[in-house]
């Protein structure tokens, strides 16, 4: 895990500011510029920028055009890994010909689509450069914030989350979601789910299964990572239509939300959970038998559907407490072997 300690955080441009400083007909920006300045040659050049792409030829020429610009612009040196993600479009073929000539850029494909969590873990798995930069293809968000992450990791976090300022389809969903993390979280942040910028390492200790991306943030600081987040602006898409529509994709997300939180706060602890859940509901079945007792012997009232609630009662306090110590040694085993993965990477780094 990292070492270094974060700087306290210099003011950061407030929403107004950053409006104020996006050129009115393109070009550079005041604050990315400012930020540029600010950056060594190895910040400059030991970065990673991933772009999952999933069918967005119509807008891979914009993409391509403006990733030029920004890296002649602000002094750029990193690599460009575009993650061709089962696109049946011609989009890698599309990148290729438009970034040809220019030697930061590089595709990755996928035969099937496999998500865009899959999608950052093959890029970060093929790059060496110590931070990596979550960037969409849509260009809702412009490659001048890049300066402004780099800026932010170089002063000693771990992570950056980019705060999204402007109106969009699912922003009342997507705060809801946002609010339901930090208030289960406790993550510092206020957007989850957005371009952020981090150290590759970090996905060497957590696992990301399919749509986990939009939990990094929270697995990460589990973990104690630092983070912390900047304001950027969001556009309406140039091209092409979102890869994230539907109400499914609300039910999946609130299922995932669920499993996150089962894994870092009840798997640590399981007996915690099921013992003292099925401790309460075997009380419940001894208090339930102590009652039909009085009713049968002290009032001549029997009541058989009581004799089955105690029956049902004990049966799944006992379960439940069962079930809790086959977890509690599972957690056991779990913790064990992340101490020895730990031991390894800080033996092989």
């Amino acid at each position: 895990m990292s070492t270094l300690q974060p700087r306290l955080p210099a003011s950061d441009p407030g929403p107004t500011e950053v409006l104020r400083s996006v050129p009115a007909g393109g070009g550079k920006r005041a604050d990315a510029l400012e930020a540029a300045r600010k950056l060594t040659p190895s910040t400059r050049r030991d970065f990673a920028l991933v772009v999952p792409a999933f069918d967005e030829a119509p807008v891979i020429t914009d993409l391509v055009r403006e990733l030029k610009r920004a890296w002649d612009e602000y002094g750029l040196e990193g690599e460009v890994i575009v993650v061709d993600d089962g696109s049946s479009d011609g989009t890698s073929e599309l990148v290729e010909r438009e970034a040809a000539g220019w030697n930061r850029i590089r595709v990755i494909r996928h035969r099937v689509n496999e998500g865009k969590t899959k999608a950052v873990v093959t890029a970060a798995s093929a790059t060496d450069r110590t931070w990596v930069i979550l960037f969409d293809a849509d260009l809702q968000h412009m490659p001048d914030e890049i300066p402004r992450f780099l800026a932010k990791l170089q002063e000693g976090w771990d992570i950056v989350a980019g705060r999204k300022i402007g109106a969009y389809d699912k922003q009342a969903i997507s705060s809801i979601y946002n609010r339901l993390s930090q208030r289960i979280f406790r993550v510092p942040v206020s957007d989850l789910n957005s371009m952020k910028a981090f150290r590759r390492e970090i996905l060497d200790e957590i696992h990301l299964r399919r749509d986990w991306h939009r939990f990094f943030i929270v697995l990460a600081t589990a973990r104690g990572w630092s983070v912390t987040e900047i304001d950027i602006m969001l556009l309406p898409r140039r091209a092409g239509v979102s890869k994230y529509r539907g109400s499914l994709r609300i039910v999946i997300g609130l299922l995932d939300l669920v499993s996150v939180w089962f894994l870092l706060i009840v798997s640590r602890k399981p007996l915690l959970f099921f013992g003292v859940t099925g401790m309460a509901i075997f009380a419940s079945g001894v208090a339930v038998g102590v009652l039909a007792l009085i009713m049968r012997f002290g009032y001549q009232m029997g009541f058989r559907p009581l004799l089955t609630l105690v029956s049902l009662l004990v049966i799944v306090g006992v379960i439940l407490l069962g079930f809790g110590l086959l977890a509690e040694m599972n957690a056991q085993t779990r913790a064990e072997i992340d101490s020895k993965l730990d031991k390894l990477r800080r033996g092989g780094s």
